[in-house]
């Protein structure tokens, strides 16, 4: 009976201890941006939608592109219940071309995406090229005949998004490519409106005014549907390439919590998704809808890392 009652008791205190103490959001950047937007819009809608019983603290750590952030939760923080942090494609990008000091993917688990902003392929208004296939036939055929812009770095995420739907089609000469890193979508879109580019890589959010202006032509949108709103634009798996390509905005936590605790977080972060506060927050922030929670999610990054150190090696970024 003493077991059952001390069993009881500190079964209790956990309970208490758990939701007593206030969670907290890490956004591994200076306040503005995607990873303090992350933080947050899902840190005030949890408690708003009661998912969390205080409001959720929000810590900004900058460093490293996220990774002084990253190093943080995984050497003094990593069972920590209360803590998520911020994430987008740009953190498994750089996990994957070993961009945080040897720290890897593995040492943390990611909890859930729930919005994205969809990845693109844009030529300009006048570009002879009416299609993707089009596009990839005359990359195909002669490989320098077509160079990209964006606004990544060479290797980072824009760059990767033409590779991978150039490798769904079979074509293995990736360095053969022209990627022309640029300052930011804008700039690359004005490099392919002004000709010096003949596509510009990016995602949808870096386009819509170009588009609405008619500057533009968007030949794929990287997700699984079309985008709502953007009914018009087809995806490039609807035209054969079996690719999806997302900015998305989620979450990871520390590797040493609970299944229990993962799994709870994954929840929480799903009740957010399905919220009407969290649509309007997409609405209004150019996203998408993408959910992706609990195991699922942790799946399909493993699957994203593979390939982008796939890609990486192939175009020397690493080794």
């Amino acid at each position: 009976m003493k077991t059952l009652i001390k069993g009881l008791a500190f079964g209790a205190f956990m309970t208490l201890s758990t939701t007593a103490m206030a969670a907290e959001c890490i956004a591994p950047a200076n306040p503005g941006g995607g990873w303090d937007f992350t933080c947050r819009q899902i840190g005030k809608i949890l408690y708003d939608i009661k998912a969390v019983d205080q409001p959720v603290q929000v810590t900004n750590m900058a460093g490293a592109g996220g990774g002084l952030a990253f190093a943080t939760v995984v050497n003094e923080r990593n069972d920590d219940p209360d803590l998520i942090i911020a994430a987008s494609s740009a953190t498994t990008t750089r996990l994957a071309q070993n961009a945080y000091g040897g720290n890897t993917a593995d040492q943390v688990r990611f909890v859930g995406a729930i919005g994205a902003d969809p990845g693109v392929i844009v030529v300009a208004k006048d570009s002879p090229f009416q299609s993707l296939k089009e596009m990839v036939d005359a990359i195909k055929a002669d490989p320098g005949s077509v160079a990209f812009a964006g606004g990544s770095a060479a290797g980072g995420f824009d760059h990767m998004k033409p590779l991978q739907v150039l490798k769904s089609d079979g074509f293995t000469d990736i360095r053969s490519i022209k990627y022309i890193s640029v300052d930011g979508g804008a700039d690359a879109i004005t490099q392919t409106i002004g000709g010096f580019t003949q596509a510009m890589t990016g995602d949808m959010s870096e386009v819509v005014s170009f588009l609405k202006n008619g500057d533009i032509r968007v030949l794929a949108v990287l997700t699984d549907e079309r985008v709502p709103g953007f009914d018009d634009i087809p995806t490039a798996k609807e035209q054969g390439y079996d690719v999806v390509a997302v900015n998305w905005r989620g979450l990871y936590v520390p590797k040493g919590i609970s299944d229990a605790r993962f799994e709870e977080w994954g929840a929480k972060l799903k009740m957010v998704a399905e919220s009407a506060e969290w649509k309007e927050a997409m609405t209004a922030n150019g996203l998408a809808p993408f959910t992706k929670v609990g195991g699922d999610f942790q799946s399909w990054i493993d699957g994203v890392i593979a390939d982008t150190v796939e890609l990486s090696k192939e175009i020397g970024v690493i080794q």
